[in-house]
Parts: C-alpha cells; sequence; structure tokens
C-alpha cells in the first residue's frame, strides 16, 4: 500500500475514530463512509478483516508503507521480548515521528516533509531519509537555516505535548531521544496484538 494522500476524514470514520487529529467533520459523521455508512444492519466482520485493519490503522497512522511496516515486524520479531511492544518502539523511533513528537512539526506528514527537504540533523548530521531508526543518545535537531521556517516556530510556539522518552532543549532547537517509550507512554490506541497474530498465520 503507497502512502495514503487522500481525504483524512475518510480513514477517521473508517475506524471510528480521529485518528489524525482533530476532525471537525469527523465529529459531524461518526460512521463509516459509503452508501450505508450510516445503516445499523452490518456484517460482522471476520478474525482477519479485523487482524488486517489493526494493521491497517496503524500504517495510516503512522505513514509507513506496507514493505517498512513488514521489515519492521520482522526486526522486531527478532529481538527478545514482547514483538508488539517492540514493533511500536521501533516505528516511535523512525525519525519523521520523533520529529512530530518533539513538536518540530505540527503533523506527522509535515515532520516527513521536513526531513525530506534537508531541515532536520541528526547528532550535528542533516538526515533526509524519514525511516531512519533514531537511537538512544541520538540529538535531533533543525538545520541552522531553517530554524526560521514559518511552519517550524509555528509549530514550536504551539507546541505543549512532552513525552517522558524525550528531552527538549528549547535554547537549541533540538531534542534528545532518551530510551525507547514503554508501551503505556504511547497514546495511540492500537492492538498490536492483533497485528502480530495476522502477521503469526
Amino acid at each position: 500500500m503507497a502512502r495514503y494522500i487522500g481525504p483524512k476524514t475518510k480513514i477517521a470514520r473508517k475506524f471510528g475514530e480521529p485518528i489524525y487529529g482533530a476532525d471537525k467533520y469527523f465529529e459531524k459523521k461518526k460512521y463509516p463512509p459509503g452508501q450505508h455508512g450510516n445503516s445499523r444492519r452490518r456484517s460482522k466482520k471476520s478474525e482477519y478483516a479485523i487482524q488486517l485493519d489493526a494493521k491497517q490503522k496503524a500504517k495510516y497512522i503512522y505513514g509507513v508503507k506496507e514493505k517498512q511496516f513488514n521489515n519492521l515486524f520482522k526486526k522486531a520479531s527478532r529481538r527478545k521480548g514482547v514483538t508488539g511492544e517492540i514493533l511500536l518502539q521501533l516505528i516511535e523511533a523512525r525519525l519523521d515521528n520523533v520529529v512530530y513528537r518533539l513538536g518540530i512539526a505540527p503533523t506527522r506528514a509535515a515532520a516527513r516533509q521536513l526531513v525530506s527537504h534537508r531541515h532536520i540533523t541528526v547528532n550535528g548530521d542533516v538526515v533526509n531519509i524519514p525511516s531512519y531508526s533514531v537511537r538512544p543518545g541520538d540529538i535531533v535537531g533543525i538545520r541552522e537555516k531553517s530554524k526560521s521556517l514559518m511552519v517550524i516556530t509555528d509549530a514550536l510556539s504551539s507546541r505543549s505535548n512532552a513525552y517522558a522518552w524525550l528531552e527538549w532543549d528549547d535554547s537549541l532547537k533540538s531534542g534528545k531521544f532518551l530510551n525507547y517509550p514503554q508501551r503505556d507512554e504511547i497514546p495511540e490506541n492500537i492492538e498490536e496484538r492483533l497485528i502480530i497474530e495476522l502477521y503469526s498465520k
């Protein structure tokens, strides 16, 4: 599946929650899209369909392609620990997601664009790969000539979320990736158990 760039409200309605953030259009239509979306008589989903929905939801939230997601699962399954939790930790450690979590960008899509356009540095070096894996101790910053970009200044002026696994230095406009987050620290409503069950078939 290629990265989704269509109507976000449609996807939010599909999963029954505003997965892309506050959405006034979703609030008006909290039922699945389509001709029969508001019908109460809906067929019961199969176990496979429920598991597939869980995976698709995670991919839409983080903007990860199918091949990337599959590679992350393989990497998670080789590590010791709970595979589902490790999978989410690896996704959270993607550079585009870290940029978003630090508040440098208002959305993950905007964060991907900033990384791709060479506005972001890791340990002082420019990195333009959104899927780059940030490691504990890495410093994620903004390229000096990019610190005055409106999209960045606007995002930083309204940043409010603080995450235990990230440390922000406002004077340097950079953040440190302290460690991989614990499952209960990740706010996204994702049922990783269903994803693992799908891949285990």
